[in-house]
């Protein structure tokens, strides 16, 4: 008689998810986008002042001055997140801070990080792969498609 009790008195999933959501903290959506445009707009500035430096001072072209831009972004993103600076950008910025390039930088270096104790390839190179796999297997299926609706609109020349 007792357990039949007990079982009346629990909780139905709807009440569960109406109680929960009572209990939820708000998020602050306005100050996380703000933090993330505020964030992200200075990683692209730095990346603009680099790309700038780059044509003024070593007489790059706008169109050759990106590949070195990248790379500069890609280590200083590195360097931040081996020093555990990057992550606490990434926990202030919200989104801002995976902008493209110096998100997959922190990604990478951070697998690697973690997995170091496992060697470098089964820990590094394993767990590195994982995740820049997808991205490169999607990229390159992304860039034939790309290539051959070129090649199909624009007739081979």
């Amino acid at each position: 008689m007792a357990n039949n009790k007990k079982k009346n008195m629990t909780m139905t999933q709807e009440e569960y998810q109406k109680l929960a959501k009572q209990q939820e903290p708000k998020r602050p959506v306005l100050k996380n986008c703000s933090r993330a445009f505020l964030v992200g707009g200075t990683i692209c500035l730095i990346g603009e002042c680099f790309m700038q430096m780059f044509i003024k001072w070593f007489g790059f072209t706008e169109k050759t001055a990106g590949n070195p831009t990248v790379a500069v972004l890609i280590i200083i993103s590195v360097i931040l997140t081996s020093f555990g600076i990057y992550d606490k950008i990434a926990q202030w910025a919200g989104g801002g801070s995976s902008v493209p390039v110096t998100g997959f930088a922190n990604s990478l270096c951070s697998a690697a990080i973690e997995h170091r104790a496992e060697g470098l390839v089964l820990g590094v190179g394993g767990n590195m792969f994982k995740l820049a796999g997808s991205v490169i297997v999607f990229g390159t299926v992304a860039a034939f498609v790309v290539g051959i609706v070129h090649l199909i609109i624009m007739g081979g020349s």
